[in-house]
This record gives structure tokens, sequence and C-alpha cells, in this order.
């Protein structure tokens, strides 16, 4: 199994990759989800779940077919990850 992008962790059966952003304020969550909605549309991949409120954004990615997150899923991750935001965690 292949080890989770820095910040996202394993969770649920079959897991998913899970991360929670948190923001200083609802500008930068807005920023950050606008940033992943251009990423997602870029590479033709979408969170299963975006859970959001002012300052944070829970996202989750599953594998298709209800198996365990490839490269794919930790690739996009990743790319997550490194989107404008700032996050503060």
């Amino acid at each position: 199994m292949m080890e989770p992008p820095q910040g996202w962790e394993l969770r649920g059966r079959p897991p998913a990759l899970f991360r929670r952003f948190e923001f200083a304020s609802y500008r930068e969550t807005r920023v950050f989800l606008d940033a992943l909605a251009e990423l997602s549309d870029e590479v033709g991949v979408h969170p299963q779940n975006i859970n959001f409120g002012t300052t944070y954004a829970n996202i989750t990615l599953e594998a298709p077919e209800g198996g365990e997150p490839g490269p794919e899923e930790y690739t996009f991750a990743a790319r997550i990850s490194a989107l404008p935001g700032p996050a503060v965690s």
C-alpha cells in the first residue's frame, strides 16, 4: 500500500484519502474551493465528498469501483495540497 501524501490519511472501508484544510477566513476558503474546482476540471477527477464551512474544507478521495486509492488519487491529493489558500493546516 502506498503512503498517503503529507497531511492526508486513509479512512473507512474501503479506504479513502481524507484531509481537512483550515483557513483564516471565508475568503481564503473560497479561493481554495474555486482552485479545487478548476483543478478537478483540468484533470477530470472530482472528490467524492467535499464538506466545508466558513474556515475549513474536508476533502475525501475514493478510488473508482470501491477499491483502495491508487496512484491517480495520491497524485490528485498531492496537487490539492499545493493549491492556494493559504491553508493553516
